[in-house]
């Protein structure tokens, strides 16, 4: 589970630092018990993030069943996908 809250405040950290892998690195450690995963925005289309930003959007993935997809129930999120918009 993750919950709203730790959503928020990862994408306030994620503001922070900026969207690369060093970032959902230092979010690997001081979140162990989440996945993180890092994309383009573009490559998940037609899903619906749980939180928007201008340069990034969060989904949240349910790992449960052996099989990751995405969700937006934050009750059965067991990882995290920091998907960065490019501007056109």
């Amino acid at each position: 589970m993750i919950t709203v809250e730790q959503t928020r405040e990862i994408a306030q950290k994620i503001a922070q630092m900026g969207v690369d892998e060093s970032a959902l690195s230092a979010l690997r450690q001081e979140y162990p018990g989440v996945h993180f995963t890092y994309c383009m925005d573009d490559d998940l289309p037609n899903n619906e993030p749980v939180l928007e930003r201008d340069d990034f959007n969060i989904y949240l993935v349910d790992g449960r069943d052996h099989c990751l997809c995405l969700t937006n129930n934050h009750d059965v999120a067991t990882g995290i996908v920091v998907a960065e918009i490019i501007p056109d």
